[in-house]
């Protein structure tokens, strides 16, 4: 077995060749930097394709050389507490709410009421 193996790098390199291998179609996208290096990046033609590349050669961040642009990412709202009860609730509601919990407290008391179970005398 090891007469075989005498001269052959195992592993190291392949003995298979890219005949009858058909690779995906493909389209080059060249892109510019702001120190004026321009460069080639291969893409599969059913690829997104981005408007910015980082340079190969400083690491600046290079727009394609066609000018086209990455699409703008849509940005959602921030949904405040408030904003989700006015999701639940309106406004008319939130009133009725108020006023109803106001006068139970006025008639029943609240914490900050001597009477109330909750209030504590501090000596």
């Amino acid at each position: 077995m090891a007469e075989s193996l005498r001269g052959s790098r195992l592993g190291a390199v392949s003995y298979e060749n890219e005949g009858g291998i058909e690779f995906a179609p493909r389209q080059v996208i060249w892109f510019a930097c702001p120190d004026g290096h321009a460069f080639a990046v291969p893409f599969s033609v059913e690829a997104d394709l981005p408007g910015t590349w980082e340079c190969r050669v400083c690491g600046a961040v290079a727009h394609r050389s066609d000018g086209t642009l990455d699409d703008p990412k849509a940005t959602r709202k921030v949904r405040t507490p408030w904003d989700m009860l006015l999701e639940r609730r309106t406004l008319a509601d939130l009133e009725t709410l108020l006023t109803e919990r106001l006068d139970l407290l006025r008639t029943r008391g609240g914490p900050g009421r001597a009477g109330h179970a909750d209030h504590r005398k501090t000596a």
